[in-house]
């Protein structure tokens, strides 16, 4: 496994399932999907049977609240240990060039290892790779329980390069023709296709030096019209924050016991361009749960003034009005009781209205406002789950991908929960592994 220090990557040594798996079975979407919808995961477990899949080798958050959590983690890592025993997973030494096709889009990504001292998901960090939104640590201890005794990882985690000149990922594109082609299926519940080609020595070198180039401080100033001993900013997180913070924090943890060159150093991610045409940024949606305090009085309590409602006839002119917003006023969608509202927000405290939305409602939850929060994909969704008894939908813009690495440059992260990569069953589907243990 070669390691490439100055740019912070790893090329791997990945496991990929025997010729003969049935790959529709193996791979599933990211655990962190459909947390507020169990009849998914009961679709996928129908679906998989007795199979060996990916299934069996991660936790799905839907159960993270429900009994039984030991006993889940312990068959993952048995189940891990089966699948190298027995060679259901087999060793492949190299980057892979991937292609998701979902909802008539198709993104480009390379699957290689980050270097976890180079990340730093701390406010304000201005370490090589960094996070784009602030990290929730109260969020890692379950991750860390199952990822810290665990032979391997298999990564649901995507990072963004801002390459507009398409110098890095884009050639695979164009040369596909010439790999070997490892993987190609259709993905199951309508979440699209996915193909994989192993990457040879010839562009292996060609990645190499087109990352390289987007790191150079002349090209990384010149880029966002910075001084140059600005630190370069390579590697964004785009999804997968948590799951790459709770790498890092195990890694930090053991680092001194197991020595600089183990593996769990390095982190299987997927890179993708933001300039991506198959890439699209999602808003986030806030749902919450078991109601306890009048949600209007709350805000008009925390906003005064500063804080107006109108309610409108449906969902759509809900969603034009939030998507619409200009300038000083910060618009959010509202679905409580069967009804639908724009709330307006003046002389916000945060510059985005995610930002200003999700402080108030941290508050609202530790005082015991509601039950719990779930944050959701989709204008159906958030419609669906807001509008049940005792719940409320928070419907959010999207912002620019354009603007992302400029912001987090000059203003550090972002809120968090503030973008999505795609949809739902646009997520990252669990496929490749890498012994970590």
């Amino acid at each position: 496994m070669k390691i490439i220090s100055d740019i912070g990557i790893q090329i791997p040594e990945v496991y990929l399932p025997q010729p003969g798996t049935d790959l529709k079975k193996w791979a599933v979407i990211a655990c962190d999907q459909f947390t507020s919808e169990p009849e998914y995961w009961n679709e996928v477990e129908k679906i998989v049977g007795d199979a060996p899949s990916t299934l069996n080798l991660t936790f799905p958050e839907v159960h993270l609240e429900k009994p039984g959590a030991e006993e889940r983690i312990q068959n993952i890592q048995a189940a891990m240990r089966k699948y190298m025993d027995e060679g259901i997973l087999q060793p492949r030494e190299g980057f892979i060039y991937v292609e998701r096709t979902v909802a008539g889009k198709t993104r480009k990504g390379i699957i290689l290892c980050l270097d976890l001292e180079r990340y730093d998901y701390n406010k304000g960090s201005s370490s090589l790779i960094r996070a784009t939104e602030g990290t929730i640590v109260d969020r890692l201890p379950p991750r860390i329980k199952i990822r810290q005794n665990a032979a391997m990882e298999l990564p649901h985690i995507l990072v963004l390069i801002d390459d507009p000149q398409r110098t890095v990922i884009e050639p695979l594109s164009a040369a596909k023709a010439k790999l070997e082609k490892i993987y190609d299926f259709d993905l199951m519940l309508d979440s699209g296709h996915l193909a994989g080609y192993a990457v040879n020595a010839e562009f292996e070198n060609q990645i190499v030096e087109a990352l390289r180039g987007l790191a150079r401080h002349e090209t990384f100033a010149a880029k966002y019209g910075i001084g140059k001993d600005e630190p370069v900013l390579l590697f964004a997180m785009g999804d997968g924050n948590h799951s790459l913070a709770t790498a890092k924090a195990i890694w930090e943890k053991n680092k001194a016991q197991v020595g600089m060159d183990h593996p769990s150093r390095y982190a299987l991610v997927e890179i993708e361009n933001v300039h991506d045409e198959g890439l699209e940024f999602e808003p986030i949606h806030r749902v919450l749960f078991g109601l306890k305090k009048d949600l209007f009085v709350e805000l008009k309590k925390t906003f005064g003034a500063d804080f107006s409602y109108a309610e409108v006839s449906t969902a759509d002119e809900m969603v034009k009005r939030v998507d619409s917003a200009r300038g000083g006023k910060q618009a959010i969608g509202l679905v409580a009781s069967g009804k639908f509202g724009v709330i307006e927000i003046v002389n916000a405290s945060s510059n985005l209205a995610v930002g200003t939305i999700q402080a108030f409602l941290d508050a609202f939850l530790k005082d015991g406002g509601a039950e719990k929060i779930d944050y959701v994909h989709g204008t159906d969704v958030v419609t669906r789950l807001g509008g049940q008894p005792g719940n409320a939908g928070l419907y959010l813009a999207g912002m620019n991908k354009s603007d992302l690495f400029k912001t987090v440059i000059l203003d550090g992260a972002l809120p968090r929960k503030t973008f999505s990569m795609g949809e739902a069953r646009e997520k990252r589907f669990y496929m490749e592994a890498r012994k970590i243990g």
